[in-house]
């Protein structure tokens, strides 16, 4: 991993937990008309949720987590059938609903029946690796090639209005090299994107050297859904993200991060803040920044804050005068937009954004073979075991416990010590939860 140009005590440790979180996880199917490589869940056919059992999910989260606002993710959300009355029921609940989306599913038609609904916003995942479903003209494309697509689909939710637009892309080895040129899209597009989200690829190959156990019962690699055939890079670390993106925005620097539960200096959620508008990136916001947004929010609202709306993005002239005073960050860029004005007086009628760049490094194994997840983690969900035993899991992980009951855990491998073969067929159903499911539902993911 390269060096970070920053340390812990320079950045704000955003102050989410277990049960006081900015964002909160739900699933309502597993279904998606994609099934893209490095996705954490199954592809299952008809998988949709009853809808009083989705609403239960939720009572369940506001009784034991305060929150700001409910990603629906999946699966593709867009595919349950009730999609546009559970974003009612969220927003009648005083909760910002997320819709966490590729976009295949979304038309002008349904976008405007979700606004009415009382949508926030949509996250839409885009990158290289989704395999077949979409249009079959972004087949083969790379990343910068399909920011043509973000694009179709940023501009349609502007034309809606009022909705926050943000974009995932999940970033592996061969792919890191195009992040800079994503977040200077994201630049060029400041009016009408909100978030660009970068999640680092994390799967278990044949060389990772640890065994895995459900219990006491040995799972092999083979049999664990995010699992690859093939050895590739899983460990490329926030820093590295951040290392490359200041190839082309040199002063990039972030403001916020979340720690690993097992490794504090670890950046899991890795949040940076800029100031700008299509012209220049005046500046980044500091910790103080942070902290004063984040505890300024909860004073008002009682929880933290998530997602900012299209509205709130377009003060950015607002936060450099209010907040230079306090935030070192804050006060750079005000300098450089006051250098900015200089050039020409006529572009304070400009409006100035703040934009979002986060990068989300998932869970990473450590020596001794405890896996470091994300401390307060925002993507959290809810649970029921076969015994009724409600509880909030890591999302991420929700395939572990749907087949085996439970988070499986590793061991390092022993020097010298023998492989042992997977059996020669392996069940990709769910079994021992009960939530048994035919193989023939499951769709495999394409590259």
């Amino acid at each position: 991993m390269n060096e970070p140009f920053f340390k812990v005590d320079t950045l704000f440790r955003l102050p989410w937990n277990l049960s006081d979180n900015g964002i909160t996880w739900l699933e309502p199917t597993s279904q998606c008309n994609l099934n893209c490589y490095g996705c954490y869940r199954k592809n299952v056919k008809n998988s949709h949720k009853p809808f009083e059992e989705v609403k239960r999910e939720l009572d369940f989260f506001q009784a034991n987590r305060k929150t700001d606002c409910i990603s629906i993710a999946g699966g593709d959300p867009l595919l349950y059938p009730q999609i546009v009355e559970l974003v009612a029921e969220i927003s009648s609940r005083g909760l910002k609903p997320i819709v966490n989306t590729n976009g295949i599913a979304l038309t002008p038609e349904l976008l405007h029946k979700l606004k009415e609904a009382g949508v926030f916003g949509f996250t839409f995942h885009i990158d290289s690796k989704q395999g077949k479903g979409r249009d079959p003209k972004w087949n083969g494309k790379n990343e910068v090639e399909l920011n043509e697509l973000r694009l179709h689909y940023a501009e349609m939710v502007a034309k809606e209005g009022g909705i926050a637009c943000s974009f995932n892309s999940t970033v592996y080895e061969d792919t890191l090299q195009y992040v800079p040129e994503l977040v200077e899209w994201a630049q060029k597009h400041i009016d009408i994107v909100q978030t660009m989200v970068f999640i680092i690829f994390r799967y278990v190959t044949p060389k990772t050297p640890y065994r895995f156990f459900a219990g006491d019962q040995e799972v092999f690699k083979e049999e664990i859904h995010y699992h690859s055939d093939k050895d590739e890079k899983t460990d490329i670390m926030a820093p590295d993200v951040v290392n490359k993106i200041r190839e082309k925005y040199p002063d990039f620097y972030p403001a916020a991060f979340l720690n690993g539960t097992y490794r504090p200096d670890y950046y899991k959620w890795l949040l940076t803040e800029r100031i700008g508008n299509k012209d220049q990136i005046f500046g980044y916001a500091g910790n103080r920044f942070m902290e004063i947004v984040m505890n300024g929010y909860h004073f008002k609202h009682d929880r933290y804050l998530s997602y900012a709306s299209p509205k709130t993005a377009a003060l950015g002239k607002s936060a450099m005068f209010g907040l230079a005073p306090f935030d070192k960050g804050t006060k750079k860029a005000l300098k450089n937009y006051w250098k900015y004005l200089g050039g020409n007086p006529f572009r304070i009628f400009k409006k100035v954004y703040n934009q979002t760049i986060m990068i989300i490094q998932p869970a990473d194994f450590l020596e001794n073979g405890d896996q470091s997840m994300c401390d307060g983690c925002p993507d959290i969900t809810y649970w029921k075991d076969d015994k009724g035993n409600e509880r909030l899991v890591w999302s991420c992980r929700l395939e572990e416990l749907m087949q085996y009951g439970e988070f499986l855990h590793s061991v390092p491998v022993r020097a010298k010590e023998p492989e042992i073969e997977a059996p020669a067929e392996i069940t990709n159903g769910y079994g021992k939860n009960g939530n048994t499911i035919k193989n023939s539902d499951i769709i495999e993911p394409t590259t």
